[in-house]
């Protein structure tokens, strides 16, 4: 397979995972200006999850989960999530050293079943 096939896979497995995610969140509230959105940057490859809006008398911003696309591979900048998107993308067919918890430490990845975004690009 190819890196750009690969990639495309990818975009598509991420973009399905924060969609799902965000309609399930989207069922479980009642606040009129509250909502979870997801955006989609395909062209540079950057994917968030955020929370958006009032509840009550409070403002609500907040990234959920941040995700990137790099030379092949998925980086998880942030989850902010009880259950994780690492093993969701794993259920789905992403090797583990594709995977980069870009959340942790560089030197402390190494200790992971996950990649650690110093491996060689495979073609």
């Amino acid at each position: 397979m190819t890196l750009e096939t690969t990639v495309e896979k990818y975009r598509q497995y991420i973009q399905d995972l924060l969609t799902e995610r965000a309609q399930r969140a989207n069922q479980h509230t009642d606040a009129e200006e509250y909502e979870v959105e997801t955006i989609f940057d395909t062209i540079r490859d950057h994917y968030q999850l955020l929370y958006v809006g009032w509840q009550q008398y409070h403002r609500s911003f907040s990234c959920i989960l941040h995700l990137d696309i790099r030379n092949g591979k998925i980086w998880i900048q942030h989850d902010g999530t009880e259950e994780g998107i690492a093993n969701p993308l794993v259920e789905l067919g992403v090797p583990k050293h594709d995977i980069v918890l870009a959340f942790h430490d560089p030197g402390v990845r190494k200790y992971t079943d996950f990649g650690t975004g110093h491996e060689p690009i495979e073609t």
